[in-house]
């Protein structure tokens, strides 16, 4: 029977400690959850703030269009994080309850016990009782026997005594935490009404601004066709730059390509150590929000068109600086016809670009720490929009910046 009971109590602590394990995890899960959420909220203030505001007062219709459809990916993400939430917070009720379940069965088997236990005692109660019980013995080795009984029956009073106070507290708690669940899903799912009531609103913002498009079709195919042509001038321009800096850097060691720098000691120590924070690099602007990625995208307004970004284009306010992602040296600066401006910094083989800038500190050849400010960038006066691009190469190879700069 001892050893029953002793069984019984170890699966106990087992199942309360995978209980545990399996709630800690789900509490781990709900935490990083709610951080996304927080991210997502974030974005979505930063689209309102950098993206939206004052867009259409300045008639940007096409800046307006991309960022509603920013706004509506991510509002649709954070209702997608809202319901893995509500979901996981629902299987967590649904644990509650089951061990409320068993433990008022566990509390009642326990009172039941108990009630026997002290029944037997007040019966046994008379020391004369004891004594005598003691007394009748055969021998010294039974009264001894029948002592450790007595002393055992007696902690084992005491010890059901604590376990029902335990598991009465422990209920009392559980039945507490229940309550706050149920009112936090309740709050999560309000939330979620609340998103989807906004995305409507959203959406129904793009299809108006869409529909006015379409009635002065030709007059946006035309910016469209024109940003295309500036996107292609950007790229070999960039390009152009980075076969000129090899080209210079190899000259000194004899070399005569233009595809790929030939490396001093020194300027693979500095590429390695550009590899090893892969994915770790800071932003190039001290706050902003990513508004277009790297690669090929379909055209919000004529979706047979498709553009290519071979960097990322990253929206941030008025007056915002473009800083160094990594320790380099500055290897060219350029400025076009109409007076934007640009920096590459060289990173061993690899380079940064910085463009769309209207003012620059620095000059070439010098070297620039991590978050040292290359310069102001430009602000758009008619969509009041200040846009940096942002580029990463590996010689002339493209590189997606998403995946070397800290979500990005």
């Amino acid at each position: 029977m001892r050893k029953l009971k002793l069984l019984f109590r170890i699966l106990c602590v087992g199942f309360m400690t995978f209980g545990m394990v399996g709630l800690n995890a789900q509490s781990s899960e709900q935490q990083q959850l709610e951080a996304k959420k927080k991210r997502l909220r974030t974005e979505i203030r930063q689209i309102n703030q950098l993206l939206l505001a004052e867009r259409k007062e300045k008639g940007s219709v096409l800046e307006q269009v991309e960022a509603l459809d920013q706004k509506i990916n991510v509002s649709q993400e954070l209702i997608r994080v809202t319901n893995q939430q509500a979901n996981l917070l629902n299987r967590q009720i649904n644990t509650n309850i089951r061990k409320i379940g068993q433990l008022k069965n566990e509390l009642e088997t326990l009172k039941k016990d108990y009630a026997q236990i002290i029944k037997k005692s007040y019966q046994n109660k008379n020391e004369q009782n004891r004594l005598m019980f003691l007394l009748s013995s055969d021998g010294f080795w039974q009264a001894y026997k029948r002592m450790q009984y007595l002393q055992q029956y007696a902690n084992y009073r005491k010890q059901q005594g604590e376990d029902i106070v335990q598991k009465t507290a422990s209920l009392t708690q559980l039945n507490k935490d229940l309550v706050d669940q149920r009112k936090v899903k309740e709050q999560l799912l309000t939330e979620n009404r609340a998103q989807k009531n906004s995305l409507d609103k959203e959406i129904n913002s793009q299809k108006d601004l869409l529909s006015s498009i379409r009635k002065n079709e030709s007059k946006y195919a035309a910016q469209i066709s024109e940003r295309k042509k500036e996107e292609r001038r950007i790229d070999r321009e960039i390009e152009r730059l980075i076969r000129s800096a090899i080209a210079s850097s190899n000259k000194a060691s004899g070399s005569s390509s233009t595809s790929s720098f030939e490396l001093t000691p020194e300027a693979k120590a500095l590429a390695s150590d550009f590899v090893s924070n892969r994915g770790k690099l800071i932003w190039p602007v001290e706050k902003g929000i990513k508004s277009q990625g790297f690669g090929v995208y379909t055209d919000k307004v004529y979706p047979t068109i498709k553009h290519r970004n071979n960097g990322v284009t990253i929206t941030t306010e008025k007056g915002a600086k473009a800083r160094a992602v990594f320790k380099g040296e500055v290897a060219a600066i350029i400025t076009n016809k109409l007076g934007k401006k640009g920096v590459l910094v060289r990173h061993g083989n690899y380079v940064s670009m910085y463009y769309n800038l209207s003012q620059i500190y620095v000059q070439k050849g010098d070297q620039v720490a991590a978050k040292e400010e290359l310069g102001e960038i430009y602000t758009n006066q008619f969509s009041n929009s200040t846009k940096l691009k942002f580029y990463l190469y590996q010689d002339t190879k493209k590189l997606n910046p998403e995946d070397w700069i800290f979500q990005l």
